[in-house]
């Protein structure tokens, strides 16, 4: 290898390995093992015995910055853009009550009339479907993370409703989440109505921010022992706007579902990729 080649490789592979050290900053690896998931009595996630390989999970939700340098990379139409069928929330509707409007999307995730995303670009990307999301790994080289997977990392070896036990108030330390009794009055109880910055709350501890609140986590795979839906997927950890009146989806168990070209504002992913 004549001097030139030498030095082309040699910078070549600082990049490389600059790149990767930067890239798995972000991630937490989860070793591989035998791992308990669910809970005793839940019809849709049993607690039951889960073995893995070891993997990688990203520390935080995908911001809109992250979302916004796919875009612009690809030229990427979201399922909102295209279908205008974004629903938002607003005070004062009902419970489980949300608004369609047809000019929000990811950059407008509470519709244009309520302002951007231009102050929030370390918010979680929302307003996307599960369909968006999977765009996006395959830009990024990597994959939603298994419902099995999303759990044992939010657990980090609990067996308790939350990572740190069962008592349910100390959630104020470690998620976004909606305060109010109902949602007819707005709530920022947390310093936050909508979203929050991505890790503005504590971590698990392996190092994962925002597991419970902020927003709904698109996952991949089936629920344990039914068949798959092709048009639904499901999501975990709850969301901002989400109590403990309503949703109460909070939690390392519960799993939500959601067709899979649905678009909320409180929908979003972080993600995953294999050892």
């Amino acid at each position: 290898m004549n001097i030139k080649n030498s030095l082309f490789f040699f910078i070549l592979l600082s990049v490389t390995k600059t790149f990767f050290a930067q890239d798995t900053s972000s991630f937490v690896q989860v070793p591989k093992g035998e791992y308990f998931v669910g809970k005793k009595g839940h019809l849709l996630n049993p607690y039951r015995k889960a073995d893995i390989e070891s993997y990688f999970i990203s520390k935080t939700e995908i911001t809109n910055l992250q979302f916004e340098k796919f875009i612009n990379a690809t030229g990427y139409k979201t399922d909102a853009e295209r279908m205008h069928n974004a629903m938002i929330f607003v005070p004062g509707l009902k419970e489980f009550e949300w608004e369609q409007d047809s000019t929000a999307y990811w950059r407008y995730p509470n519709g244009k009339s309520r302002g951007g995303i231009e102050n929030k670009m370390n918010h979680p990307v929302t307003a996307i479907s599960y369909t968006d999301a999977i765009a996006y790994c395959k830009w990024a080289g990597v994959r939603l993370p298994t419902l099995d997977e999303w759990e044992i990392a939010c657990r980090a070896g609990s067996t308790t409703d939350y990572f740190w036990g069962n008592d349910r108030s100390q959630i104020k330390k470690y998620a976004n989440i909606w305060y109010g009794r109902n949602h007819l009055t707005a709530d920022s109880t947390d310093g936050y109505m909508y979203t929050s910055p991505v890790a503005s709350f504590a971590p698990n501890p392996w190092g994962l921010y925002d597991v419970y609140g902020n927003v709904f986590e698109f996952c991949e795979g089936e629920l344990y022992g039914k068949p798959k839906n092709k048009n639904i997927a499901h999501a975990r950890g709850g969301s901002w706007w989400c109590s403990k009146n309503a949703c109460n989806f909070f939690n390392s168990f519960d799993i939500g579902r959601v067709n899979i070209h649905a678009s909320f504002s409180n929908q979003g992913f972080r993600v995953a990729k294999s050892y």
